[in-house]
C-alpha cells in the first residue's frame, strides 16, 4: 500500500542527497543538529514519516507494515538520485529496507541501532531471543493498550532505562502520546517481520553501524550480527550513550556520520 500524499520534508542545501529518517515517536526535528553540520556541503532531505510531524495523523489500521513507511519515502522523492541515507532505529529499519529493495538508488548507509531483531537466529543468541520473546508478549500482546501512556512508559523504559518516561518533560510526553498507536504499529510490524541475516548481505553500498554500549543486549546483539552480514560495514560504538545516542550524544554521532558520507566513493 503507497500513500497517494507526499510526506512533508524539510530540504536544504544542495549537492549529493543525504536523506535522514527519524525514530518512532519523532519526526524530521530529530535532525535539526545533524542537517546543519552536512547541509553545507549535501543537499539534506529529512521527511516526517507517515502521521509524525507535519503529515496529517495515523488513522490506526491494523494491517499497517513497515512498508508503508518505506514505500511513502520512495514516493516523495521520486527524482532524487542515488541517495546517502540516515537512519535512527526504525528510520533504520527503513534505510535497510529500501537499500535492499532499491539497491541502484542508495550510494551508502549510516544506521544507529535498527531493531532488526529478525536477524537474531545463531544458537549464541538464545539467550538474547528468550528476552525477545518476553518483549514481544509485553508489546504487542495487548491490542487495547498499545499506543497508550502505559504502554508508551514500557516501551521508552526499555530502551532507555527505567524510569526514562517519567523523567521526560510533559511536551515531551505528549508528544509521544500523540502518535502512541503509530509507534505501537511499527512496533508490531518490526516483531512480524522475519527478514534474516542472509538477505541484509545483499547491501553492497558502504554501512556505517552505529550504536551504543548502554543499549539493551538485544540490540547490541543486533549490531553484532548486521556488521557480519553486511559485506562493506564498519561498525562504530559509543560507549557511553545508550539507544537515544543520536539525541544525547549528538555532537559524536554527527562527526561520525559526517565523516563516513565524507569518505564514500
Amino acid at each position: 500500500m503507497t500513500t497517494t500524499t507526499p510526506l512533508f520534508m524539510n530540504d536544504r542545501g544542495e549537492g549529493d542527497p543525504v536523506v535522514l529518517l527519524h525514530s518512532g515517536g519523532m519526526s524530521s526535528r530529530q535532525w535539526r543538529l545533524l542537517g546543519d553540520v552536512l547541509s553545507a556541503r549535501w543537499r539534506v532531505i529529512a521527511p516526517d514519516l507517515l502521521g509524525s510531524g507535519a503529515n496529517p495523523p495515523f488513522l490506526d489500521d491494523p494491517a499497517f507494515v513497515l512498508q508503508q513507511d518505506v514505500e511513502a519515502v520512495l514516493a516523495s522523492l521520486p527524482e532524487v538520485g542515488p541517495m546517502h541515507l540516515v537512519g535512527h532505529s526504525y528510520g533504520g529499519i527503513l534505510a535497510l529496507k529500501i537499500a535492499m529493495q532499491h539497491p541502484a538508488r542508495v550510494r551508502s548507509l549510516a544506521v544507529y541501532e535498527p531493531p532488526v531483531w529478525s536477524v537474531l537466529r545463531e544458537p549464541e543468541d538464545h539467550e538474547v531471543l528468550i528476552e525477545v520473546a518476553a518483549v514481544e508478549r509485553a508489546g504487542v500482546a495487548d491490542e487495547a493498550a498499545g499506543g497508550t501512556e502505559p504502554w508508551l512508559r514500557a516501551f521508552v523504559d526499555f530502551w532507555n532505562g527505567a524510569g526514562s518516561w517519567g523523567r521526560m518533560t510533559e511536551p515531551g510526553r505528549a508528544a509521544y502520546l500523540a502518535v502512541g498507536r503509530k509507534v505501537y504499529r511499527e512496533v508490531r510490524s518490526i516483531m512480524a517481520d522475519r527478514t534474516p541475516a542472509s538477505d541484509y548481505a545483499s547491501i553492497a553500498v558502504p554501512a556505517l553501524l552505529l550504536g551504543g554500549g548502554a543499549t539493551p543486549l538485544p540490540e547490541r546483539r543486533v549490531m553484532a550480527r548486521l556488521a557480519e552480514a553486511l559485506p562493506d560495514a564498519q561498525a562504530v560504538t559509543f560507549e557511553k550513550a545508550g539507544h537515544m545516542g543520536p539525541l544525547t550524544h549528538a555532537a559524536d554521532v554527527n562527526d561520525a556520520i559526517a565523516h563516513h558520507l565524507a569518505f564514500v566513493r
